[in-house]
């Protein structure tokens, strides 16, 4: 390919639109354009590099015995409301793009294709005996991002891979689940990246297990736990941890109720009082919104030094009631009074407040879910509210509560915790750009969807199921993310949109024209990538493009040329070296075929 039929602008300014790095590379390098917010076209060099990141995905996963194929991105709206996920996906803050056919039947842009592909098998495999089965695909998808954001990191049109596994039996889907992390571990290897394997959350997507595959970057979106010896690694949302013990108060000191003025937080607590956070049972109030439409008080109990887990809180909350949440937010004052709910003492609530305190709710359940993390519920002696305005209750256990809650992980995970699989390790945070996910689903969609296969034994059983996601065009932004200088993109070489860019650095020089051209053909003989800068410009503006869009090597034809030598620039390292025609062929060859 010729630079100068390439329809390469390039920019020297920052696009004002661009927050991150390697966003504003992305567009000043014209590898994208936006159209609008969170739509992106996508421009012939990035396209090469999409192309170069499907072809490794595509080889690895046949390697797996997957199948590819193709599914609708028009999805019925009666798939859905089966699996129980039409209204959280479109309703609220859902991200499903739904519209109306002429004939007002409802459909929706498919943002993931669990209720497609499954009941797709459900039509086509009958018998054990044609498990399992694995089968992907490579295709655009489509998320009403609420706010579109950092380029292709977090747009409303992406291309993704994904891959769905049907299973006689857990055991079977646990085997290919370890294959598909194998798998995913070569492709991002392949690629060049750094990355990590997290536990993560599942999300809307549900299952009983899944991990995430993280590059580390400073701008990343997602903060990550893991611990010092890398033996141990989860999101945000997932991690878990031994928090510190709590400092013990005085067992042979009686219970008792103490007045507590205008002291509603922790910090007011434990300055007038000589407490220490760690003592003292901190009582939250939420309220809960699911699918029945139905609203949920929530009272949770946690350590006065620990920080609630929103994810998990709504987690815990679906399992219970064996629907989605689809909001889940602190009880405010203006809530109380619209409720006509009166008496919440917030700043004073105990575990044990009252169901009562409910009796005049209009819309909100009569009965408080009660929830204690294990901080809490570990304490034997502690300090609470009294579930009156100023005053709290101190040297109490939970006998003297009698109250009935059920016991969780509740609480945020944080830096300088220690791990689980070895108390001496402690955990430390980075971010991360999530690359890749995969998820044991089980059988809720198999179930939802009445998908079911005749077992070895002559039974109907549902089918178990896997799900394995990648974000094709977010992989190829967090390349670059992570690999950048101050001059531009440095594009791992196996998904470089080039191997080779041969700049002539006087294009009026007869001798370095000739010998630019011969290079240039001898390396697409060769089956390397190469671009060739034809372009009337000066050598410094070609050198900055170079640079800016990523090229791993750059050949230079300039001032030697009459002898035959040319310059090979590492963009990587920034070495440069002098070859002649010959050896600088074979200099290439060793590099690519490493």
């Amino acid at each position: 390919m010729r630079v100068s039929r390439l329809m390469l602008t390039t920019l020297r300014d920052v696009p004002a639109e661009a927050d991150i790095t390697s966003h504003q590379l992305l567009l000043r390098g014209g590898f994208i354009r936006r159209l609008t917010g969170g739509i992106y076209a996508y421009m012939p060099l990035l396209w090469k590099v999409l192309k170069k990141i499907t072809l490794i995905v595509e080889a690895e996963l046949e390697k797996k015995g997957c199948l590819q194929t193709l599914l609708p991105q028009l999805q019925p709206s009666e798939l859905w409301e089966k699996s129980g996920r039409w209204k959280s996906y479109t309703e609220g803050e859902g991200i499903m793009f739904s519209l109306k056919d002429r004939q007002g039947k409802e459909l929706g842009l498919g943002p993931t294709h669990e209720e497609v592909i499954t009941q797709i098998i459900s039509q086509t495999i009958h018998s054990y005996k044609q498990l399992p089965i694995n089968i992907f695909q490579i295709q655009t998808k489509f998320r009403d991002e609420i706010r579109p954001r950092f380029g292709l990191m977090r747009s409303r049109e992406f291309i993704m891979k994904d891959a769905y596994s049907f299973h006689a039996n857990e055991n079977d889907l646990k085997s290919t689940y370890i294959d598909m992390k194998n798998a995913y571990e070569n492709i991002f290897t392949q690629c060049g990246l750094d990355f990590v394997c997290v536990d993560a959350d599942s999300g809307a997507i549900g299952g009983a297990a899944s991990q995430e595959f993280m590059v580390t970057a400073k701008t990343g979106e997602d903060l990550i736990l893991i611990s010092s010896d890398g033996n141990y690694g989860a999101n945000e949302e997932k991690a878990v941890s031994i928090i510190d013990e709590e400092k013990l108060l005085d067992i042979n000191k009686k219970p008792a109720i103490i007045k507590t003025y205008n002291q509603k937080t922790i910090e007011e607590l434990c300055n007038h009082n000589d407490f220490h956070p760690t003592q003292i049972i901190k009582v939250l109030a939420y309220i809960a919104t699911c699918d029945d439409n139905k609203k949920y008080p929530v009272l949770i109990s946690i350590r006065g030094d620990q920080e609630l887990n929103i994810v998990k809180l709504s987690n815990e909350i679906s399992h219970n009631l064996k629907q989605n949440v689809l909001e889940i937010r602190a009880i405010s004052n203006d809530d109380l009074l619209k409720e006509g709910i009166l008496n919440i003492p917030f700043g004073f609530i105990g575990p044990d407040l009252n169901d009562n305190v409910l009796s005049n709710a209009k819309v909100w359940e009569k009965k408080f879910i009660r929830l204690a993390d294990f901080s809490a519920k570990d304490l034997k002696i502690f300090i609470c509210g009294n579930n009156i305005e100023d005053e709290h209750r101190v040297f109490y256990n939970w006998d003297l509560l009698n109250t009935n809650q059920q016991t969780c992980d509740l609480r945020k995970a944080k830096a300088g915790d220690r791990c689980f699989h070895d108390k001496n390790q402690k955990l430390k945070e980075c971010r991360g750009i999530e690359i890749g996910h995969i998820f044991q689903l089980g059988t809720k969609y198999s179930k939802s969807l009445n998908a079911n296969f005749t077992s070895d034994q002559g039974i109907e059983k549902p089918f178990w199921m896997g799900c394995y996601g990648i974000g094709i065009s977010r992989l190829a932004q967090a390349a670059v993310e992570q690999n950048h200088d101050d001059s531009g993109i440095i594009w791992p070489v196996s998904i470089a949109p080039f191997e080779v860019i041969i700049i002539i650095a006087n294009i009026k020089d007869i001798n370095q024209r000739n010998l630019a051209e011969e290079i240039y053909k001898e390396l697409i003989n060769n089956r390397i990538d190469a671009l060739l800068d034809d372009r009337d410009e000066r050598a410094g503006t070609k050198f900055k493009d170079a640079d800016l869009i990523g090229i791993p090597w750059r050949i230079v034809v300039g001032r030697e040329a009459n002898s035959g030598r040319v310059e090979l620039h590492n963009r990587k390292t920034k070495l440069t070296e002098s070859f002649d025609q010959v050896s600088i062929l074979k200099k290439l060859s060793e590099e690519f075929n490493k």
